[in-house]
C-alpha cells in the first residue's frame, strides 16, 4: 500500500529571531526540511506533504516539484495541521508525521517506527525517547500495564506529570483510516487553545483500537531547532556523523572536530583531509587525494592523487594528479586538466588549462583557454576585460609566456610560441615565432651624482 509522509513546516520560528523561515536555515549545506525530506524518501516513502504556513512562498521555492505543499494560514497547532491535509491524506494505508524543524531523524529510525507499527496492528504509533531536560516536550503517561495513557502537553501538565522523563518526539505513523476518522472529531479545549494532533490518540484508543508507543534511546534522532543555539548543536552532530561515515569508508581526517563537510559530498578513498578545511554542496573528491588546511571546496568535482594547499575551488573541475596552492584561487567555471601546476597566488576564471601545463605563481589566467605543456611565468595577466565585454584569451600547446607578460584579448598564442618577459601582446602571435613588445632599454651613466649634486 501506498505510504505518504506529511511534515509539519509551517511554524514561526519565532525564537529563531530570522527573517527566514525557521526550516529554511541550513544545517551542514542543506535546509532543516530537506533533511527531513531525504530522511522520509530514503525510508521507501511513496509521497511527500509538506504543511507550509510562515514564509509559504519562500518554503515552496526550496522544495522539489514533486513535493506537494499544503498552506495552514492560522497556526492552530498541530492537529490543524493536519486537518488542512484532510483532503490529500490517503483512505488506505499508512501516514508517517514528521517535523520539519527536526534535521536529526535518520532514515534507520523512520525505518524501524514504520516497522514497529506495522507488525503490531497498531492504528497509531507515537515514537518516544527519555530527555534528562524534558522542558518543553509533551509527556508520555503510561498506564499500570505500560501502554500509553495520553499525552500531556507542557503546558498542560500538573507538577507529577512534568516529572515524566518520557516525551513525545512529535513523529508518529497512522492507520490512513484512522487518522482519517479521528481528525474531524479533535477539539481545542485546552491552554493553548490550539488543536493538539496528539489527541488523535485518545480518540483511537477510545474507538476501541490499539495505539502503540516505539521508544528509542538515541534522543539526538529527535532533537528540535528553535533557536540559534539548537542550531549549532543539531549542526555539531550532524557534522559528527558526517565525518565519522566518511572515516569509516576509508577517508582520514586528521581532525575530524575541526573539519567541514556538507551532507552531499562525496570522498574517495585514502584521501587525507587536514584541519579547517570546509567542502561543501556536491562537491566529488577522489582517491589518494591530500586536501591541505585552509582549503575551502564548493560543488566541484577534484579527480584522484590531486593535492591541494590552503586554495579555494568554486564550481570548477581539477583533473587527476594536479597540484593546486598554496593561496590559489579557482573561480567558477575553471577545468585544470591532469598534472597541472597551479601555484601560490594564482587566480582563474571560466578557464580551461590542459594537461602538463603550470602557472606556478603570481598570475590572472580570466576566460582562458590554455593548451597543454604551456608555461604560464609569474606575474602574467590575462586582459580579458575592455570596461563593457570579457574577451577571451587562447594559448595553444607548448607555447611559453613569459613573466610580468599582458595578454590583452581577444589574442591567441598559437604552438610553440613564445611571448618575452615584460611584453604587452596585443596582436596573435604565429606559430614557433617570438614576440617582444618593450621598450629598449636606455642606461645614462652618471644620473645619480649629477641628481645628488643639484640637492645641494
Amino acid at each position: 500500500m501506498k505510504m505518504q509522509a506529511i511534515i509539519l513546516a509551517a511554524g514561526a520560528g519565532t525564537r529563531m529571531k530570522s527573517k527566514l523561515p525557521k526550516v529554511l536555515h541550513k544545517v551542514c549545506g542543506d535546509t532543516m526540511l530537506n533533511h527531513v525530506i531525504d530522511s522520509a524518501f530514503a525510508s521507501n516513502v511513496d509521497e511527500c506533504i509538506v504543511i507550509v504556513g510562515h514564509g509559504a512562498d519562500e518554503v515552496r521555492k526550496t522544495l522539489d516539484p514533486k513535493i506537494k505543499t499544503v498552506l495552514q494560514k492560522e497556526q492552530l497547532g498541530t492537529g490543524h495541521a493536519l486537518k488542512m491535509a484532510y483532503d490529500e491524506i490517503n483512505n488506505e494505508g499508512t501516514v508517517l508525521i514528521l517535523c520539519g524543524d527536526g534535521p536529526l531523524v535518520s532514515e534507520d529510525t523512520i525505518k524501524e517506527l514504520i516497522h514497529f507499527h506495522e507488525t503490531s496492528n497498531a492504528k497509531a504509533t507515537v515514537m518516544s525517547t527519555s530527555l534528562h531536560n524534558p522542558y518543553g516536550y509533551g509527556r508520555i503517561i503510561r498506564t499500570e500495564s505500560n501502554e500509553l495513557a495520553k499525552i500531556v502537553e507542557e503546558k498542560d501538565a500538573n507538577s507529577e506529570q512534568k516529572l515524566v522523563a518520557e516525551v513525545n518526539s512529535g513523529t508518529y505513523c497512522f492507520d490512513a483510516s484512522a487518522l482519517k476518522k479521528a481528525l474531524p472529531l479533535l477539539k481545542n479545549d485546552n491552554a493553548q487553545r490550539e488543536y493538539y494532533l496528539p489527541d488523535t490518540l485518545a480518540i483511537i484508543k477510545e474507538a476501541g483500537e490499539k495505539v502503540g508507543v516505539y521508544k528509542i534511546d538515541d534522543f539526538e534522532d529527535i532533537m528540535a531547532v528553535n533557536s540559534r543555539v539548537q542550531l549549532a548543536e543539531v549542526e555539531a552532530i550532524m557534522r559528527k556523523r558526517i565525518n565519522e561515515k566518511h572515516m569509516t569508508n576509508g577517508v582520514t581526517l586528521i581532525d575530524p572536530k575541526n573539519t567541514y563537510i556538507d551532507k552531499g559530498v562525496k570522498i574517495g578513498q585514502d584521501t587525507i583531509v587536514y584541519p579547517n578545511v570546509f567542502l561543501s554542496g556536491e562537491t566529488v573528491i577522489g582517491e589518494d587525494c591530500v586536501i591541505g588546511y585552509n582549503t575551502k571546496i564548493h560543488n566541484s568535482q577534484i579527480g584522484n592523487g590531486v593535492e591541494i594547499q590552503s586554495s579555494t575551488i568554486l564550481d570548477s573541475t581539477v583533473d587527476e594528479d594536479t597540484t593546486i596552492g598554496p593561496y590559489a584561487y579557482l573561480r567558477p567555471n575553471s577545468k585544470i586538466g591532469k598534472r597541472v601546476k597551479i601555484g601560490d597566488f594564482v587566480e582563474v576564471k571560466n578557464s580551461t588549462i590542459d594537461d602538463d601545463s603550470k602557472a606556478s605563481h603570481l598570475a590572472y589566467i580570466g576566460d582562458g583557454e590554455v593548451g597543454k605543456n604551456v608555461n604560464i611565468g609569474c606575474g602574467v595577466v590575462f586582459v580579458n576585460y575592455d570596461g563593457k565585454n570579457k574577451h577571451k584569451t587562447v594559448v595553444k600547446d607548448n607555447a611559453f609566456v613569459g613573466s610580468n607578460a599582458n595578454l590583452v584579448a581577444p589574442v591567441t598564442i598559437e604552438e610553440s610560441a613564445y611571448v618575452a618577459s615584460g611584453s604587452t601582446i596585443t596582436k596573435n602571435v604565429p606559430q614557433g615565432s617570438l614576440a617582444v613588445e618593450r621598450s629598449k632599454q636606455t642606461t645614462i651613466e652618471g644620473w645619480v651624482e649629477r641628481k645628488n649634486r643639484g640637492r645641494q
